[in-house]
């Protein structure tokens, strides 16, 4: 690849947080960026709970994303623990793309993303996302409306879900990143291990299978993952903090932990290539998310420092 001159293109590479309130679409955008579900989605607020690395390779450049939390007010320990790692992340990335839903007006969750951004120092680039819902016409009032909340080094219009635009944001991604080597080879995806993976499904089909307060009042912990042959025999714990929504997961006759199982199993048979057993076990655990035993299970530990 040679610039206009015939020259050698310059190699860009760098870390990248994708920062924002939660449910702006960060974990779709970012699985879209590089071609590979890496985080799970759901239409509710907080899906991600954990910091996902995910590198995005190009002919001109290496973008190390990082999909993080949506950064909130907390209210328990666990939602305290997924907004410090989003925070934190900010240390340690050359860029923040700053993830905005246009179908919603800016609002505080909004202004108190702008404030830790504002705190950070970090180059911010703004990304506005949804775009496949906004009627044409108003689409350039609505960036000229944004691009004024910060001193943004770029601002692209895009959409996760559709893939509209997302060539021009990894392109711009990468222009505004140093020069430098490749920070991970060609064929490097995520630092996460298969078992985070194997939690992430089955809390997914939770998220998908149930309403109001149960999907915020369960963690997924892996008890045993072993690989056969013939198949990998996976044991998993689901934590819910009250009997009543203990009787709601597992639902009557079982039904509904069933329904959850069968959609997590098909999920981590395509990701693992291989037949899987999967046995689910509901247990409470009264106040898990103040518990930072549990927390450190599911990969929320304290900062260092």
């Amino acid at each position: 690849m040679t610039d206009g001159g015939g020259n050698p293109a310059a190699f860009h590479s760098g870390f990248v947080a994708v920062v924002g309130r939660p449910n702006v679409g960060k974990s779709t955008l970012v699985n879209r960026l590089v071609g590979e579900k890496v985080a799970i989605v759901s239409d509710k607020p907080q899906t991600t709970r954990n910091r996902i690395l995910a590198v995005l390779n190009r002919r001109d450049g290496q973008v190390v994303l990082f999909d993080t939390p949506g950064i909130h007010k907390p209210m328990h320990r666990m939602n305290k623990r997924m907004v410090e790692a989003a925070v934190n992340s900010l240390g340690q990335v050359d860029l923040a793309l700053w993830l905005l839903d246009v179908t919603e007006e800016y609002g505080p969750g909004d202004r108190y993303v702008r404030d830790v951004l504002e705190r950070s120092g970090k180059p911010v680039m703004l990304g506005l996302n949804k775009i496949d819902l906004v009627p044409k016409p108003r689409l350039l009032p609505l960036i000229d409306q944004h691009r004024r909340l910060l001193d943004f080094v770029d601002v692209v219009p895009v959409s996760g879900l559709k893939g509209e635009n997302v060539d021009r944001l990894a392109e711009r991604l990468v222009a505004n990143l140093p020069e430098g080597e490749r920070l991970y080879p060609d064929d490097f995806l995520t630092d996460q291990p298969e078992r985070f993976f194997v939690a992430e499904m089955v809390r997914e089909q939770i998220l998908r299978h149930t309403r109001e307060e149960i999907p915020y009042s369960t963690a997924v912990i892996i008890d045993s993952f072993k690989e056969g042959p013939p198949l990998v025999r996976i044991e998993a714990s689901i934590l819910v903090e009250r009997e009543s929504q203990k009787g709601i997961l597992i639902g009557r006759g079982g039904a509904m932990l069933k329904a959850i199982g069968s959609a997590a199993r098909r999920e981590i048979e395509a990701f693992l290539g291989t037949k899987v057993y999967l046995g689910l076990f509901v247990k409470v655990r009264e106040g898990w998310r103040e518990d930072q035993g549990v927390l450190d299970e599911i990969g929320l530990g304290k900062p260092a420092g």
